[in-house]
């Protein structure tokens, strides 16, 4: 999280639990997001 949102360590330890959580599913939804556009474009290119 700390690349991909640009966070700082201070930031990330003094979030609270839940909004950890909620941060790094998102962060899990947009890495699978941008796997699957990869393989497909992978696909199409052969």
């Amino acid at each position: 999280m700390m690349q991909h949102h640009h966070y700082s360590l201070t930031e990330l330890e003094m979030m609270m639990p839940w909004e950890r959580e909620i941060y790094v599913s998102m962060l899990l939804e947009h890495i699978k997001e941008e796997n699957e556009r990869i393989e497909r474009q992978n696909q199409q290119n052969g």
